[in-house]
C-alpha cells in the first residue's frame, strides 16, 4: 500500500486538486488503511505549514494544498467511519465569516488546517449572523469560536458576537479567536477576544495554545 500512501502525499505536493478525490477513492478501494491515509495527508500539509511559516512557500501554495485536502479528506473520513475507527478529536471549533462579509478563502484555509490537525470543525460558512454563531456554540458545546472578517466595515461584527456570548452566559464556556486582514492583536484585545491569528497556520497554533495542547 506504500505506493498509494505516496500518491496521496503527491497530490498535496503537486497541488493536484482535480484528481484528489479520485486518488483518495482509489487508495481506499485498494485496501489502504484509512487512518494511514489520513496521517499521510496530515503530515504533508504540516510540512507546507512549516515551510509557509519560514517564508519558503507563499499563500497561494498553502491555499492550493488546503484545497486538495478538502477534496480528499471526506472520502477518507467516510472510510474511517465505515470501518468503525475513530480519530481522537482535539476539540470542537465553530468557525465562520461574520455577517455582511462573503470572503471565504482565509476562513476555509483555517477550517481545513484545523480539521487536518485533528479538530472537529463546524464550518458555518460566510455571512453568518450573530445568533447563528451563538446557536452553534451552544448546541455543539464548542471549545473554540473562530471568526473571520476581511472588511473593516464588518470587523465590529466580531465584537457584537462576543457581547452576545456574554449576554447569553456563554462567554466563559468558549475560547474566541478572531482573524482577517483588518484585524490585529490590539483590535482583538479591545473587543474581548481571547487571541488573534495573523495567518491560517498561526490560527491553528493559537487554538492549540488556548486549549493547552501546545505542550
Amino acid at each position: 500500500m506504500a505506493d498509494y500512501i505516496q500518491s496521496l502525499k503527491n497530490i498535496v505536493t503537486e497541488f493536484d486538486i482535480d484528481n484528489a478525490e479520485k486518488i483518495a477513492k482509489e487508495a481506499i478501494e485498494a485496501g489502504t488503511d484509512p487512518m494511514e491515509a489520513a496521517a499521510a495527508l496530515t503530515d504533508e500539509i504540516r510540512q507546507f505549514e512549516d515551510a509557509f511559516g519560514k517564508g519558503d512557500l507563499f499563500l497561494p501554495d498553502l491555499v492550493c494544498a488546503s484545497e486538495v485536502l478538502k477534496k480528499a479528506f471526506p472520502v477518507i473520513n467516510d472510510a474511517i467511519e465505515k470501518k468503525g475507527q475513530k480519530q481522537a478529536s482535539l476539540g470542537k471549533v465553530v468557525i465562520g465569516t461574520v455577517f455582511g462579509d462573503i470572503h471565504s478563502i482565509g476562513k476555509g484555509m483555517v477550517a481545513t488546517l484545523l480539521y487536518a490537525a485533528g479538530f472537529k470543525v463546524i464550518d458555518l460558512g460566510i455571512n453568518v449572523k450573530g445568533e447563528d454563531f451563538l446557536k452553534a456554540v451552544k448546541e455543539e458545546n464548542a471549545d473554540v469560536l473562530a471568526m473571520s472578517a476581511l472588511l473593516t466595515t464588518t470587523a465590529m461584527e466580531q465584537k457584537k458576537v462576543i457581547q452576545g456570548l456574554k449576554d447569553a452566559g456563554l462567554r466563559d464556556k468558549v475560547k474566541v479567536i478572531v482573524g482577517g486582514s483588518p484585524i490585529n492583536q490590539e483590535f482583538a484585545d479591545s473587543i474581548g477576544a481571547d487571541d488573534y491569528g495573523a495567518t491560517a497556520p498561526e490560527g491553528v497554533k493559537v487554538v492549540k495554545r488556548l486549549l493547552g495542547l501546545d505542550q
